[in-house]
């Protein structure tokens, strides 16, 4: 038995066990996997945000896939545009024991101007529209739509039941957030039966919940349609000229009044609730993306990655162990409180609470504190770094970060990149 097909059939098992068909055999999940992530800075210079590394051996998008196939959909589209060979040669070696011969696959959908010969994906929406063929061949009777740059865990079967027993056109995943941070979502509101009241995508003057000043309820931008509801919509956005062609700005508050659209609560289908609240992490400026890495390496982290009934699938790179070397005085190879990936040589230095990613190589006398460091990276002798993100083929030398023109955040976090390294990379990242 070849690896994707033991796999394939891993997987397979474990969602019968859990759900054994239902709605989600019925459903084709389309993840909006195009965006670029600005507020990650030179981090996506070279890849979208849902190629971006994450979590010692995964990429962004794995979670919103790994959800799919956990919960028994397994027809399933990604829609890419922003530089995305990197996403997709990642979706065509770690996600090709999906087996089209039993009706489970992963479709990539590139912006090809489908239209005409000058329009790309222009909004959320507008990706889907052009892609309605691949959609109404599948014959599926619900859509699943996900943004591909979240990192949580969710069983969409619970979704889709909780969709087709209010009997909704359409349905909202939503999360209370701070009512400062909810600025940068769209914000609803809702009756005392979960029925969208009003939605207004990135308000100025977010509306709080009742009772709760502190907090807003916001879009995971995960939705439930009924196809041919769908169908209907986006051919009426799609003709109209005023429309920007994106579900929150567009879709969505169109429809809150004219048809039954309702509101799933996230904390009602999460899997991982630590201390009794749902784990959800928009990882898109520099210091969130650090902090929920780094976060991984604590003693209990929010976020369980050893989580057999759940996994997180990725493509899985034959690597050697990792290695430690050398136990002398003032030349020691540890990591503690970290995570260290396969490949990784940590050879007489120090690592403290860091995320270490594939093929990393950590030399004779380096210190490496807070740190996140993706693969195939080099850390000299005797370099110390500490709050630091290092992109992915970066090589350190000692004195090298003084001259370098380095990206520092707000917070004091260091952005290392290649070419603030006057590196030049070919390699996809």
């Amino acid at each position: 038995m070849g690896v994707a097909e033991a796999v394939s059939r891993a997987v397979e098992g474990q969602v019968a066990r859990r759900h054994g068909g239902g709605l989600a055999r019925n459903t084709y999940a389309m993840v909006l996997a195009g965006g670029r992530g600005t507020r990650l800075k030179e981090l996506t210079d070279w890849r979208c945000k849902p190629a971006v590394p994450f979590g010692g051996k995964y990429r962004i998008i794995d979670f919103a896939l790994s959800n799919c196939v956990n919960s028994g959909v397994r027809r399933i589209g990604v829609a890419t545009q922003y530089k995305s060979q990197s996403l997709i040669r990642h979706l065509q070696r770690g996600w090709s024991f999906l087996d089209g011969r039993i009706g489970e696959h992963i479709d990539i959908l590139p912006a090809q101007q489908q239209l005409d010969e000058e329009r790309w994906y222009r909004g959320t929406a507008d990706a889907v529209f052009q892609n309605l063929n691949v959609l109404r061949r599948d014959g599926c009777e619900y859509v699943l739509l996900l943004a591909g740059d979240h990192v949580y865990k969710m069983d969409y079967a619970r979704l889709l039941d909780d969709h087709a027993a209010r009997g909704a056109d359409a349905t909202v995943v939503c999360v209370e957030v701070p009512i400062d941070e909810a600025r940068g979502f769209g914000v609803m509101q809702v009756d005392d039966a979960e029925r969208i009241t009003g939605f207004e995508e990135k308000p100025a003057a977010p509306r709080a919940i009742p009772g709760d000043p502190g907090r807003a309820l916001a879009s995971m931008g995960v939705y439930v349609f009924n196809a041919s509801f769908l169908y209907e919509q986006l051919v009426r956005d799609a003709d109209d000229p005023r429309s920007s062609h994106d579900f929150g700005k567009d879709i969505i508050p169109r429809i809150i009044q004219r048809y039954r659209v309702h509101a799933h609560r996230f904390a009602e289908s999460c899997v991982e609730k630590p201390n009794g609240k749902p784990y959800w992490r928009d990882v898109g400026t520099l210091d969130a993306y650090w902090e929920a890495n780094v976060e991984l390496a604590k003693i209990t982290p929010q976020l369980n990655l050893y989580d057999r009934d759940w996994p997180v699938w990725t493509y899985q790179e034959q690597l050697p162990p990792a290695k430690f070397v050398f136990d002398d005085d003032g030349r020691r190879g540890v990591a503690l409180d970290s995570m260290v990936s396969g490949g990784c040589i940590v050879s007489g230095a120090t690592v403290r609470r860091s995320v270490l990613f594939s093929n990393v190589r950590v030399e004779d006398g380096a210190f490496l504190e807070d740190c996140v460091v993706l693969p195939d990276v080099v850390i000299g002798p005797g370099v110390k770094l500490s709050r630091a993100v290092v992109d992915r083929h970066c090589c350190i030398d000692r004195g090298m970060l003084e001259r370098a023109p380095l990206r520092v955040t707000d917070n004091g976090l260091l952005l290392i990149t290649p070419e603030m390294l006057g590196q030049t990379i070919h390699q996809l990242r």
